[in-house]
């Protein structure tokens, strides 16, 4: 990232890195002088060696997940089953040629820029060409099988060359040679040592050439375009994690809201009432004797007051969650709140399939709630719709009047909290209500919250 205003340098791609540098790097014995006499013994020596060994397993098994794939897939493709394996077998090679890059970097110290991004839409049956013609993939393929190659042949020749080196030093201790034996096989002991060393940094740097060619950005608009797009996918990934934070901590405020709302309600509400209820039943005990007639009107307010507290009681359970949404479904939940509106509803909820998340399920319940308690009491509408339905992943929620508009999600008020409960679920909350045009209300939330 930049910073002070300065932009950051363009990525490098293969003309912007020549060959002298990758040599410097991965084969510094090709300069001569001391980089020469010390390469079996240098650390560019020894890291080849080992990323050869990796690259060899890894290459060997890449190639052969791929041709296999390719072959099937190519063969299969008359039926069904044919070109999602193709399809699949070119992610994975994607796969390979970004575990690549990064193997090279974390062994080697070597950056090769990756390539514009590939499709970036899920596969379906009608959008399954731009994957087959990802010429890219298709590279990361012809990379495994030539990497495989070069290593399987670079490997075992580095590996005799390295062990006839050093069986000649333990020669004299085996018995097996004389001196002049010993006198001529010292040298070309040292020949293999260097040959081996030779072998060795070639190899790893016809492999970071060919990485570089294969698997990495091929021209300076391609470079930028991959470092684009993945700044892109860091600020969306950085907004997104901004976006869950604040949406968790209002989740917790809108929680402790609901808690002390229910606290009240019981409080002023059912409490009072059963306090009410006491005193009722405390008079008619007293009045029993003496005055039947004072005793049963006490025992009928205090009946009176009993409905009112059910009632009360079944009003706060339905706040929290109702029944009728576990028993029966969003839809003959919906029309439950559509009954008791004043204001004719029509509602259409059939597209809601049993995959729903309850989760989703009650806040598609309490937007609707609180859309048509609004409606009955500001919006002077005269009919309304609610319209519940699965689009994708995601059950869309929409509730629409012909009242006289102006609603407006206000901090503290209830649309406000719906906004809140949504945005937790990693949903959006769509307020559209130009005065005296309606209002319309549209939410979505994943299914599976």
């Amino acid at each position: 990232m930049s910073t002070d205003g300065e932009h950051p340098a363009p990525p490098p791609f293969p003309d912007d890195v020549p060959v002298a540098d990758d040599v410097r790097t991965v084969a510094p014995m090709l300069t001569g002088g001391r980089a020469l006499a010390l390469a079996p013994v240098s650390g560019a020596t020894w890291a080849g060696a080992g990323q050869l060994v990796i690259a060899a397993l890894v290459s060997l098994a890449a190639a052969i997940v791929t041709v296999v794939g390719v072959a099937t897939g190519v063969g299969l493709a008359v039926v069904a089953v044919g070109v999602p394996l193709l399809v699949l077998t070119l992610v994975l090679a994607r796969g390979y040629g970004t575990a690549e890059r990064a193997r090279l970097r974390a062994q080697l110290g070597v950056v090769v820029p990756p390539p514009a991004p590939g499709p970036g839409a899920p596969y379906r049956p009608r959008t399954w060409w731009p994957w087959v013609r990802d010429a890219r993939a298709w590279s990361a393929v012809a990379h495994a099988l030539v990497a495989s190659v070069l290593t399987w042949t670079a490997g075992p020749v580095a590996l005799s060359l390295a062990a006839f080196a050093l069986v000649v030093p333990v020669a004299p201790f085996a018995g097996r040679t004389n001196g002049i034996h010993l006198a001529l096989l010292v040298p070309v002991a040292l020949v293999a040592a260097w040959g081996a060393a030779l072998v060795v940094q070639l190899a790893t740097l016809a492999q970071v050439r060919l990485t570089r060619a294969l698997l990495g950005a091929r021209s300076r608009a391609e470079a930028e375009r991959a470092a684009r797009a993945a700044e892109q996918r860091a600020t969306v990934a950085e907004g997104r994690a901004e976006h869950l934070r604040e949406t968790r901590s209002a989740a917790v405020v809108a929680a402790d809201d609901e808690r002390r709302r229910i606290e009240r309600d019981l409080h002023d509400g059912a409490q009072q009432r059963l306090v009410a209820l006491g005193v009722e039943l405390g008079v008619a005990r007293r009045a029993a004797a003496d005055d039947p007639a004072a005793a049963a009107a006490a025992l009928d307010a205090a009946h009176g007051e009993v409905k009112e507290v059910l009632a009360e009681l079944r009003d706060l359970v339905r706040g929290v969650h109702p029944a009728v949404l576990t028993d029966r479904g969003l839809d003959a939940a919906l029309s439950a709140l559509a009954a008791r509106c004043p204001v004719p509803v029509e509602v259409d909820a059939d597209g809601v399939g049993p995959g729903v998340g309850s989760q989703a399920q009650a806040a598609a319940y309490f937007v609707v709630a609180e859309a048509l308690t609004n409606l009955a009491k500001h919006a002077t509408a005269s009919r309304a719709t609610v319209r519940a339905d699965v689009r994708g992943d995601r059950l869309r929620v929409e509730v629409r009047d012909d009242g006289a508009g102006g609603a407006q999600a206000a901090p503290g008020g209830g649309l406000d909290g719906l906004r809140r409960r949504v945005e937790a679920l990693d949903g959006t909350f769509d307020l559209v209500s130009p005065a005296g045009r309606g209002t319309v209300l549209t939410v979505e939330v994943p299914c599976a919250s």
